[in-house]
């Protein structure tokens, strides 16, 4: 039996046979007689199980069957879930289609290692199934230059916006967008810009500074023009970040300070009415930057007019803690939440680490705090971490493009496969207990639209742990190594 079906080892007993041997004396009528005992239990289904393991021996490599019992019985750390009990939807899972990544897509590769490589992402079944995708609303710090999609002289303005143009999406971009639209037609896009263009900001420059109030009305139609114009390639926007991380502003790349109390009033007397005159559905997200400040969409949501135009906060991860997507759905239940930025880099190099801490925080983490979807930062980089446009330095792809159009993935790569590629678009996640702190395991579960149960576990301890998984009357055991994260799924 393999050590992993050892199950309820210590909840079936085998009773020893005694023989009777009835020549013996004194030997009474009345002896009970003997009866065989029941047969050990038989399974009630199989799991199957997907592991990644911090020393790499195991690279989303699929483990033998669990079997699936009757019963709860187990002394066993476990979790015990419930397919009855659904929460939030989940949008998808992704990374950013930055103008750096695609033009790495689309210049630095072969037609085939391309198709390959856009298969090996996104396709449902012969890939690890990719569905969100964030897109950076003309430049940011990873693309070629600095643009925006109504770019003129000094001096000069354009109130209606008949200048207005995705010329500069079409040359990567686009076309690498439609070829993953055609692996995948599903894929959810939201937009974020990183700056309005320089005319309607208070520094003149794409680099920092303020939109000015005067351009609140102009501004708003360049957001219908973005959706309007991506949806003349066939390419829908299914929602739009107001600003990219609106707290920080730099000259090192474009970047646009806008407060929330400047938001709230952007959206609610000028982006929201105008999305509802020219009967936009793309949703409206608020905020998009740091767990550390979760006042700023509150702020904003607790205004009875803009909320009605509002569908969600987005977060990203590098300050704070995650808990704060939760603080969030508190007091807002009926609005959704978004993890849409993280990347790993040179200052974390360690493959166990960065797994551990990305399954930790960025997809068990947000998820178990509402999060409706969990997109990382590049999709693709190069060996020296870019094309970069000012900014990060030595942030890492998802997978990295080698020299001659090979493809390396990343720890990013693995953490995102384990959710990406079985929790599906319109999965609901399931109420589910946590194990103890002290076992230093961490679950989150999931009910799949085809009626698919999935779990995701990580083992942060250093040695291999077993643990059960209760559900409807049914209980099944693992035993993970060390430092892995495992997704199980069954029927």
């Amino acid at each position: 039996m393999q050590e992993n079906q050892k199950i309820m080892r210590n909840r079936i007993f085998y009773p020893f046979m005694v023989l009777i041997m009835m020549m013996l004396a004194g030997c009474s009528e009345d002896e009970p007689v003997y009866s065989p005992p029941d047969p050990p239990l038989e399974g009630v289904g199989e799991a199957t199980v997907w592991v990644t393991s911090g020393n790499r021996n195991r690279l989303l490599e699929q483990d033998s069957d669990i079997i699936i019992y009757e019963g709860n019985q187990t002394e066993l750390p476990f979790t015990a879930v419930k397919f009855d009990e659904l929460l939030q939807q989940i949008e998808g899972y992704g990374a950013a289609l930055t103008g750096s990544s695609a033009w790495l897509i689309n210049r630095q590769m072969n037609a085939a290692q391309r198709q390959q490589l856009l298969i090996d992402m996104f396709h449902p079944d012969n890939g690890i199934g990719v569905s969100y995708l964030r897109l950076p609303m003309g430049a940011s710090d990873f693309s070629l230059s600095n643009y925006t999609y109504n770019d003129l002289l000094s001096g000069q303005t354009d109130p209606d916006l008949e200048l207005f143009s995705i010329a500069s999406d079409r040359q990567d971009i686009i076309p690498v967008l439609k070829q993953i639209l055609d692996i995948n037609p599903q894929v959810k896009i939201m937009g974020s810009p990183w700056s309005a263009p320089a005319w309607m900001k208070t520094s003149g420059s794409l680099m920092g500074g303020r939109l000015r109030q005067e351009w609140y009305d102009t501004y708003a139609l360049y957001f219908v023009k973005f959706v309007q114009a991506y949806a003349e390639e066939g390419i829908t926007i299914d929602a739009i970040s107001v600003q990219n991380e609106p707290l920080h502003e730099t000259s090192g790349y474009p970047s646009m300070l806008m407060p929330a109390e400047e938001q709230n009033l952007f959206i609610r007397d000028h982006l929201g009415p105008l999305f509802s005159q020219h009967d936009i559905t793309t949703k409206i997200i608020i905020y998009d930057h740091n767990w550390d400040r979760p006042d700023y969409p509150l702020l904003i949501l607790s205004d009875p007019v803009t909320r009605n135009y509002v569908a969600g906060s987005a977060f990203h991860a590098y300050a704070g803690n995650v808990s704060a997507m939760g603080q969030v759905h508190a007091l807002h239940p009926d609005k959704g939440l978004y993890f849409t930025e993280v990347s790993g880099g040179g200052w974390a190099t360690d493959f166990s680490d960065n797994l551990k801490w990305k399954m930790s925080n960025i997809f068990i983490g947000t998820a178990n705090n509402w999060s409706k979807n969990a997109l990382l930062w590049n999709l693709a980089l190069d060996p020296n971490d870019g094309p970069t446009n000012g900014g990060c330095q030595n942030c890492r792809g998802v997978v990295t493009i080698l020299p001659g159009g090979g493809v390396e993935r990343n720890e990013e790569f693995y953490a995102l496969a384990h959710m990406s590629k079985f929790v599906k678009q319109g999965a609901r996640r399931a109420t589910s207990s946590s194990f103890a702190s002290s076992e230093n395991l961490e679950s989150v579960a999931f009910l799949n639209p085809d009626g698919s149960r999935v779990l995701v576990v990580l083992n942060k301890n250093s040695s291999q742990k077993s643990f059960a998984v209760k559900y409807d009357d049914n209980i099944f055991e693992y035993r993970l190594e060390g430092n892995a994260v495992a997704t199980i799924i069954w029927e």
